[in-house]
């Protein structure tokens, strides 16, 4: 295990991983920016250090800065978190040619799974089932209305290297096609530098369902269950499950199956997540591969008694998985509500200011609420407007 790990992220999740490193014996290093100087993660880490202005590319996504400050406290790995630099190849390849152990999977594999495209290509491959649609490079709008036409509507338009609802549209005719085609492109160049985009048939009455799974340095590979998200504001999940209560015995060992096999596909190390969308019917569908431990984690944490942070540090730091498949259990059901500093007489927009009193019902086997602030903390324009989780379990 590592004596000593950096932290590359800010707020409940810092916090989170502060806790489990405390358990093992890990000292832990935050880093902060100037609006952070105060916050909860860095005064719960054993050591902080300063990482630049307020705006995130400035610091919290400069790797170059945050590799500097894990080589000089005497680091020996950095976790990444998610969001931020947690699913940056370039970041992961940095961090080993530093010297320091990236917890998380290899970079070619965040790579490979960080283009939708490239991902369901690669999960066709290894016969996990994609939605029906476009994923090809030829990004001629003639071209992606002939194929819209062959997939037929209603489709949705997303960007393939997206995330988070941004440069995606859906169509529910050819008439509305090319406004939403340049919409979702535009979008996309803009949140991501790339807007190429693919085509996807949009299922009636969609679920969003995830595995947990794992994968170690000698080549196993495990799920955790899943994880229904499929209550959502404007793309984003709010509200997440285990059990999900739409998924029967047979659909779970099904998808199970194929969670590992794509899991198995690209090799994977560490956590990860395989989405699935699943339609009316119980016929599912791969959708992407989140390359890093997810927000709703707490929720499998919950039902398999396991932590998932400890999981992660132990298999970058190469010892194999602690238990096998047939060791993996679940009991009972978990619910997480994810807490937001936003404006519900402003359609829920981000919203700033003081926080003025932060209170929450008492941590308990039934509850567990993960957060970055306190009372007196301040919540700016700079960052998520994710503040807290709230999990409970019965």
């Amino acid at each position: 295990m590592f004596e000593r790990i950096l932290i590359a992220n800010r707020g409940e999740i810092t916090c989170r991983i502060i806790e489990t490193c405390r358990r093992l014996g890990v000292e832990t290093v935050a880093v902060y920016s100037d609006a952070d100087r105060s916050a909860r993660h860095v005064r719960l880490a054993d050591t902080a250090l300063p990482i630049g202005p307020a705006p995130a590319r400035e610091s919290y996504l400069c790797g170059e800065k945050i590799i500097s400050a894990a080589l000089s406290s005497g680091a020996e790995a950095i976790h990444p978190g998610y969001g931020f630099l947690a699913e940056n190849p370039s970041f992961a390849r940095d961090c080993g040619d530093a010297g320091l152990v990236f917890v998380g999977p290899r970079p070619d594999t965040i790579e490979k799974m960080g283009s939708k495209s490239e991902a369901k290509k690669i999960m066709e491959a290894a016969g996990v089932p994609v939605v029906p649609g476009y994923h090809g490079e030829d990004q001629d709008p003639t071209r992606l209305a002939e194929r819209a036409s062959e997939i037929g509507y209603p489709l949705i338009i997303k960007a393939v290297a997206g995330g988070g609802g941004k440069g995606m549209r859906t169509v529910n005719d050819p008439n509305g096609f090319q406004d939403a085609l340049d919409g979702a492109k535009r979008e996309a160049m803009n949140a991501f530098g790339n807007d190429a985009v693919l085509l996807e048939r949009r299922l009636r009455n969609p679920r969003h369902i995830e595995f947990q799974v794992f994968g170690d340095t000698q080549g196993h590979h495990v799920q955790l269950f899943e994880r229904e998200c499929s209550i959502q504001r404007r793309h984003q999940k709010i509200i997440e499950e285990t059990p999900s209560p739409f998924v029967d015995y047979t659909l779970r060992a099904r998808m199970a199956e194929a969670a590992v096999s794509a899991a198995r596909a690209v090799d994977y190390m560490n956590a990860g997540t395989v989405e699935f969308i699943v339609d009316e019917h119980k016929s599912f569908y791969f959708m992407e591969m989140n390359t890093r431990l997810q927000v709703e984690h707490p929720v499998t944490e919950k039902v398999t008694g396991l932590d998932l942070v400890e999981w992660q540090l132990r298999v970058a730091a190469g010892e194999p998985l602690p238990m096998s498949q047939d060791e993996i259990h679940v009991r009972g059901h978990a619910i997480e509500a994810r807490i937001y500093a936003e404006n519900p007489t402003n359609e829920f927009l981000p919203s700033t200011g003081l926080v003025e009193r932060f209170a929450h019902p008492a941590a308990s086997p039934s509850i567990r609420t993960d957060t970055g602030v306190v009372s007196g903390d301040e919540i700016t324009i700079h960052y998520d407007p994710m503040i807290a989780k709230l999990i409970s379990y019965g």
